[in-house]
């Protein structure tokens, strides 16, 4: 019997994604939600939503008991994990179970085998699954930890024994950087998984990360899907994947798949997971098992779109007592699908995670094309979890369709309000080993150095300046008193034009660089719809802004500047402009708050205020994204050089480390476990000669 009312245990796009097959199939859906996501799509999403705790995640979507209550309180038979959270832990599960519920994922033996990397590698070797070479005993001190390195030899790979997605692991090149780097897997593991068990492993040269998806089901059949490539990754996080691998040919695809199977029976595995190896693009004939992952993947879409499958679908069959009725011969393989993750970060700011409000949001449409998003307009989005906000899916007849779909997919996304790394996603479409299929798990840390990000160029600058000349006239308009009020209004002598002076930033974030400096003055002349501009004391020329929306994108303005017109995405929030482009996001904040009157009589007559300020040391030290206070590297009356981490703070999952840009003595402004504000001071250091 299918279930009749369903709990999912997550948040976010997932949680979306999981609702949309179980409406379809006229389950009810129940969602949970904290404090923090109050507001959150999936809430509206579900038939009913149940508080489950405050933002903080160990109150909340790890709360199993919280979760379990809800379940049996709202008439759940059936509980959902999504993934991340609680989506592999064996506790949880067996809680479900006890509760008289079922669990849809693995039974407890495959999670408990399968969640521990140095047991799930110890298990699959003994079923003739190929594993790289390393030290994976369990309960490794620091101490034998150091000890056996020279054994594995370097450049090596510390990894946390429980957990995933990249969280913890280490790379080391030298010996001299592994007792720092065995710290810091520990702090993170702990944190992240309660566990700091560690495991070393040989790094593999130019590794090629590919994984399988299975399905299995309560009878013994085992079937996989084929593969995808997730090798494009970033601080080991994936940030694009594709299905099929472009590296491996049938004979190598052949046995993959069937060591992936092998790995799945040996555990009696149930339901739908993924076996992930590395493989050498030296050697793509070789491959070795790296984990499994006992649940959903993030870019289970790929899979989805090529093979006309819906995951989730057997999912909930296998999990209600269905046989898998599909065989190896079913299973066909159409065409190529690409995923790119969109993520709340500032790429051009070192990838630093970004919070804020969703002020315009347009999802590409088209041929081929599907976003998995729990985004919409007014969204608020915090620090409390993870960055990622969407999915955007492209599939076509080969590579190369699939590619530019997508790209044009990107191009065609307006996300407003918050900085987001869809401009460099587009720019990884672009470079030529992405568009060849040559890839490797390092391409894109040698990517970054050579990137440029865009600046905001006069266009745009015209177009923020209008725009709030736009928003300045309108609300003139509704004054009681506009001849006073408006900026082009009545004065005693010649008209005069408005100054706006704009900085390149968002509520207090730098979202991109500008090659004419931290400041960019345009005056304002005449009406919106044809406007005299002049930037930086250039000469005046024609501009004008008119609102052009287009289907699925209210706030579409047609911005001309001297003959040239572009479409650009325009939203005033108080004083900031974000201004929407190609997929960029870019946004210019009003200096002061306010435009400004300039005296000259003519525009041609304004001075020059553009020129670029050399940058200057501080000696504060200020958090460049709201996080928690995890390590001080330094104590107050220290001596510190130019370079020191003095306070590492961890965001959205990830550990930031502050250094100090002058040497001297410091005095911290913080503690470790003290939440810290954008922009917060954490330490100051009086200058003095270093150590």
């Amino acid at each position: 019997m299918m279930f009749r009312t369903v709990l999912v245990a997550n948040r976010g796009e997932i949680a979306c994604r999981i609702m949309r097959t179980l409406h379809a199939r006229g389950i009810r859906s129940v969602a949970v939600y904290s404090d923090a996501d109050r507001d959150a799509l999936h809430v509206s999403l579900a038939d009913v939503a149940v508080r489950i705790g405050p933002a903080a995640a160990a109150e909340s979507y790890l709360n199993a008991e919280a979760i379990v209550a809800a379940a049996v309180r709202m008439g759940a038979e059936a509980i959902h994990p999504g993934y991340g959270f609680l989506s592999e832990n064996e506790r949880f599960a067996e809680a479900v179970t006890a509760a008289g519920l079922v669990f849809i994922g693995p039974n407890v033996h495959a999670l408990r085998v399968m969640g521990d990397k140095i047991r799930s590698k110890k298990h699959v070797a003994a079923s003739g699954v190929p594993t790289i070479p390393g030290l994976t005993e369990p309960g490794l001190s620091n101490a034998q930890l150091s000890a056996g390195a020279s054994q594995v030899g370097y450049p090596l790979m510390i990894k946390p024994s429980a957990g995933g997605g990249g969280k913890g692991m280490q790379v080391v090149e030298h010996p001299r950087d592994l007792a720092g780097a065995i710290e810091t897997a520990r702090r993170i593991s702990a944190r992240a998984f309660g566990d700091d068990t560690l495991f070393l492993e040989r790094l593999i040269p130019e590794p090629r990360h590919i994984e399988v998806q299975v399905l299995a089901d309560n009878f013994g059949h085992i079937i996989h899907l084929g593969e995808r490539e997730c090798s494009l990754q970033r601080r080991h996080q994936k940030v694009i994947e594709e299905a099929p691998s472009p590296l491996l040919d049938a004979a190598t695809r052949a046995r993959i798949g069937q060591a992936a199977c092998d790995a799945a029976r040996s555990v009696d595995y149930r339901g739908a997971g993924t076996v992930e190896f590395l493989v050498s693009d030296a050697a793509p004939d070789e491959f070795f098992f790296m984990e499994m992952n006992t649940r959903l993947q993030v870019e289970h879409p790929v899979t989805e779109l090529v093979t006309g499958l819906d995951l989730v679908d057997w999912q909930l069959r296998i999990a209600a007592g269905e046989p898998l009725t599909l065989t190896p011969d079913q299973v066909v393989v159409t065409g190529h699908a690409i995923e790119a993750r969109v993520y709340a970060e500032n790429p051009a700011a070192g990838f630093l995670p970004a919070t804020g409000t969703v002020r315009a949001l347009t999802e590409p449409q088209g041929e081929g094309i599907r976003m998995d998003s729990s985004l919409r307009e007014g969204l608020e989005l915090g620090a409390d979890y993870d960055p990622m906000l969407a999915k955007v899916i492209a599939h076509g007849p080969d590579r190369a369709t699939a590619l530019a779909r997508l790209d044009r997919a990107l191009a065609h996304t307006v996300l407003l309000g918050l900085p987001n790394n869809i401009e460099f996603l587009r720019m990884l479409l672009h470079d030529r080993d992405v568009v060849s299929g040559a890839l490797d798990t390092g391409l894109i840390e040698r990517l970054l150095p050579t990137l440029t990000f865009g600046t905001v160029d006069d266009h745009l600058a015209v177009a923020a300046a209008l725009a709030l000349r736009d928003r300045d006239d309108a609300a003139a308009a509704r004054s009681s008193h506009p001849l006073w009020s408006a900026p082009s209004g009545w004065r005693l002598g010649p008209s005069q034009p408005t100054r706006y002076t704009l900085v390149d930033s968002a509520e207090g974030t730098v979202v991109v660089g500008n090659a004419r400096g931290p400041r960019t003055s345009v005056w304002v002349d005449g009406p919106t719809d044809a406007a005299s501009v002049a930037l930086d004391g250039r000469p005046a020329v024609p501009a004008s802004l008119i609102s052009s929306p287009r289907p699925g994108r209210p706030h579409a303005h047609s911005v001309a500047v001297a003959g040239m017109t572009r479409t650009i995405d325009i939203v005033v929030q108080r004083g900031t402009v974000w201004l929407g482009e190609g997929g960029s996001a870019r946004a210019l904040r009003l200096l002061a708050g306010a435009a400004q009157l300039h005296g000259a009589p003519h525009l041609h007559d304004a001075p020059q205020t553009g020129s670029a300020v050399p940058p200057v040391a501080s000696p504060e030290l200020r958090s460049p994204m709201p996080g928690t206070v995890v390590v001080l590297g330094a104590a107050t009356g220290d001596v510190v050089a130019v370079g020191d981490v003095i306070v590492t703070v961890e965001a959205m999952k990830m550990e930031h480390a502050l250094t100090a840009a002058v040497a001297g003595t410091l005095t911290l402004a913080t503690a470790v476990g003290d939440a810290v504000r954008q922009g917060q001071l954490v330490a100051t250091i009086e200058a003095g000669e270093s150590p």
